[in-house]
């Protein structure tokens, strides 16, 4: 029986690694590119990025939410809190909007309270660690003590250093050797 981890490099593999042209979130161009929200959002995928994330975290202490920025952060997220529940786990999500609603509360971040509460950033996929970063300062304005930072897959680039940098650790679950890549 191939593990979770397994299951899920082998669909990243056959669903979501484009090659060509392409401009990443970070403006940096790349002959390829890993699409985590066609997996992210797959029926066969999301249980086992759930699965896989919840191994990546399990042994940090005191973790009452995950979540980060939206879009990327959401579906890594709600796969945590549903495989964490059938492993008697119980996470709540968190979505971090990228700027605060201009109507009615107002909030950047939606979900549980998290003042005072240790919470996971999590990222479907990173490259300079920026959006990581933007969540945790929304994060911060609420009260919310970060824990750390967990990535589905790592690019090799700036992302963990910069996030370490700032004092956060960093976590990914599959690298681009796992994918058969070179880093860009």
């Amino acid at each position: 029986m191939t593990s979770a981890r397994e299951q899920l490099i082998e669909l990243i593999k056959s669903d979501a690694v484009f090659h060509g042209d392409f401009t990443l979130t970070s403006g940096k161009k790349a002959s390829y590119y890993v699409d985590m929200r066609k997996l992210s959002l797959d029926h066969r995928a999301a249980p086992l990025i759930g699965q896989v994330m919840l191994d990546l975290i399990d042994d940090i202490d005191g973790v009452v939410a995950v979540g980060g920025l939206t879009m990327g952060a959401d579906p890594i997220a709600s796969a945590i809190l549903h495989q964490g529940i059938a492993r008697g786990k119980t996470y709540d999500a968190f979505v971090v909007r990228k700027e605060p609603k201009d109507h009615g509360r107002g909030r950047q971040v939606e979900g549980p309270d998290l003042n005072g509460k240790r919470v996971i950033v999590v990222e479907d996929t990173s490259t300079t660690g920026g959006s990581p970063l933007q969540a945790i300062e929304a994060l911060k304005k609420v009260g919310a003590i970060i824990a750390g930072v967990a990535v589905v897959v790592d690019r090799q680039a700036p992302a963990k250093a910069r996030i370490e940098g700032e004092g956060y650790e960093y976590r990914f679950a599959i690298g681009l050797d796992d994918l058969g890549l070179e880093p860009q």
